[in-house]
């Protein structure tokens, strides 16, 4: 059930004239793949879902299904802070051939933890594929807790949570449901090796989109027992990983990107172009670490 191991990457959504650019999707699909890629989650927060129509979403998520063709897993975002939407969103997308759902907790509106095992739930019992819980209490005001995770684990189509809390203690207690069934990974970069160690199938990452194969040897590094190099990998780039946040999520993967000359710098309101520190800065940093496409 446990849907891959290693890192997944988070994968933007790029844009050209504020209409989805499926050719440039395509070149970071290949791309990814090329150097690695152990899973690639389509139309989550990093690839900008909330600012997409639903016919955007499913089209997305079915255009990343045909060109991955079986290669790797592909997981579309499905989550919404109405239940209804959010199965609806996965029914098409398991439909158009995603191998598994990643879904945020309600946002805005919010929930008790009652709610949330209620939502989770619903669609659990609703779809055809997996989910994996997302937890990111930072932008949705919701967190969800290890009690909750415990009620949920058990479910047959929830498989794993993607923990970006930033809390160790509360990965710690979560860690204690990890079976054969059911995954943690990690949400946060800089994280990833850390919540291995507490036995973490690996990352849902938004860094991937620039070091892809550098996230997939720190995870492979680790499953294959060689921790010391998967920690010196950690350690190494966090620089990289402090750049691609030095503002908000996707702003600067799409920045660096575009500086790489894979995409067009492209955002959809309220997301905007990145200051011109903030560009010096990704740009310093992809030289200073001599990446390249």
């Amino acid at each position: 059930m446990i849907l891959f191991q290693g890192s997944g990457v988070a994968l933007v959504t790029p844009f050209k004239d504020n209409k989805v650019d499926f050719d440039a999707i395509e070149q970071l699909i290949e791309r990814q793949l090329k150097k690695g890629t152990d899973a690639i989650i389509s139309c989550g927060t990093t690839g900008e879902a909330s600012t997409l129509t639903d016919e955007e979403h499913v089209s997305v998520v079915k255009f990343t299904v045909e060109k991955v063709n079986g290669r790797v897993p592909v997981i579309g975002g499905a989550g919404s802070n109405d239940t209804q939407h959010a199965l609806e969103m996965s029914k098409a997308l398991a439909a158009v051939g995603a191998d598994g759902l990643l879904v945020v907790t309600p946002y805005y509106n919010k929930c008790s933890q009652t709610g949330l095992i209620k939502h989770y739930t619903l669609l659990a019992d609703n779809t055809e594929v997996p989910l994996i819980m997302y937890s990111v209490p930072g932008r949705t005001g919701v967190n969800i807790l290890p009690a909750t995770v415990k009620e949920l684990a058990p479910h047959p189509m929830i498989c794993g949570i993607k923990e970006a809390s930033g809390n160790i203690a509360q990965c710690v207690d979560i860690a204690t449901y990890i079976d054969d069934n059911f995954a943690m990974y990690s949400g946060n970069d800089e994280m990833t090796v850390p919540l291995m160690v507490l036995g973490g199938s690996g990352v849902i990452s938004t860094v991937a989109n620039i070091i892809p194969y550098e996230m997939h040897l720190m995870t492979r590094y680790f499953l294959d027992g060689e921790i010391r190099k998967a920690a010196e990998l950690q350690i190494k780039y966090k620089p990289v990983i402090d750049a691609m946040f030095c503002e908000v999520n996707p702003i600067p993967s799409k920045a660096a990107l575009n500086i790489l000359g894979l995409i067009e710098r492209e955002y959809r309101l309220p997301l905007c172009d990145p200051s011109n520190k903030s560009l010096y800065d990704i740009m310093k940093t992809l030289t200073d670490f001599d990446i390249t496409a």
